[in-house]
């Protein structure tokens, strides 16, 4: 099914806009990113010999302090040792004991995100309620736990993926890439649009007027936010949807009209490009 857009106006940028919209009224720039991620947890013993794969933690002081640290490329065996090496942020600062650990990693087209973010988030909670709010349950799930406790902690650290989502985007935390394109109005109703309808007939001119912009304006602008060209990402996020739908199972054709393509072999030569391997192959193993 298609994504309708609205003729209504976000107030001061006189664009057209997708109907998600947060319950604030204004567009909602993340969970049509949040609907696609997958996230991966494991809980690690806070004080054991976990050092050398634990992504996340939390750190408490004498004082009550906590601190939440999050580095989603340490440890990820995709990356070489120089890319994903341990992150000295990770480590407890002067008078800090670790409370919690876990190793926090996202797959599929949520690796866009992870992309996104800064190689390493520290946060000290007294900064962020919205934060705090959920770590308080982590920490006591870890330090009393209970039946369901690892369901609860996997919900949770979910949970805490995406407001760290959201700390980076309020806080300009990143110069480049998605979150940055994410944080400029117009530039954020292109980019909402792509993930909303990525199987829409999307061209230059189209995502310009979507934005408000002109189309040099829009290109040029785009390019400095997101470090690409906008229909360099969008074919990159198609085929990124395409890998993961793919792996759920589903048929090579109805991937490549849900994508956008104008017919399947044009879609496995895209995709062969991309991968390096067809989509049969692909929809082979997820069978």
């Amino acid at each position: 099914m298609k994504t309708k857009y609205s003729k209504k106006m976000i107030k001061g940028t006189e664009m057209p806009v997708p109907y998600r919209m947060s319950f604030s009224g204004k567009l909602d720039r993340l969970s049509s990113l949040i609907d696609r991620l997958r996230v991966h947890v494991s809980n690690l013993p806070a004080g054991g010999q976990e050092r050398a794969i634990a992504n996340f933690r939390i750190y408490a002081r004498g004082d009550r302090a906590l601190r939440l640290v999050y580095c989603p490329l340490t440890g990820d065996v995709s990356l070489t040792e120089d890319e994903a090496g341990e992150c000295p942020d990770l480590g407890p600062q002067a008078g800090e004991t670790p409370v919690v650990a876990a190793r926090i990693t996202i797959s599929g087209v949520g690796r866009q995100v992870v992309s996104a973010l800064p190689d390493c988030i520290s946060v000290p909670l007294d900064d962020d309620p919205y934060l705090t709010a959920v770590a308080m349950p982590l920490i006591e799930e870890v330090t009393q736990p209970r039946c369901g406790g690892q369901a609860v902690f996997q919900r949770l650290c979910e949970v805490v993926v995406i407001r760290l989502l959201r700390h980076a985007l309020e806080a300009g935390k990143v110069d480049t890439g998605l979150l940055n394109g994410l944080a400029h109005p117009r530039i954020a109703a292109a980019l909402v649009a792509i993930h909303e309808a990525p199987g829409e007939a999307w061209n230059l001119e189209k995502l310009a007027d979507t934005a408000g912009m002109s189309r040099t304006q829009f290109a040029v602008t785009f390019k400095e936010r997101v470090g690409t060209t906008p229909m360099g990402y969008l074919a990159n996020w198609r085929l990124e949807i395409a890998r993961a739908e793919l792996e759920s199972g589903l048929q090579v054709k109805s991937v490549a009209s849900l994508c956008g393509f104008t017919s399947a072999a044009a879609f496995s030569r895209a995709f062969s490009r991309r991968f390096g391997y067809p989509p049969k192959q692909k929809r082979s193993q997820a069978a």
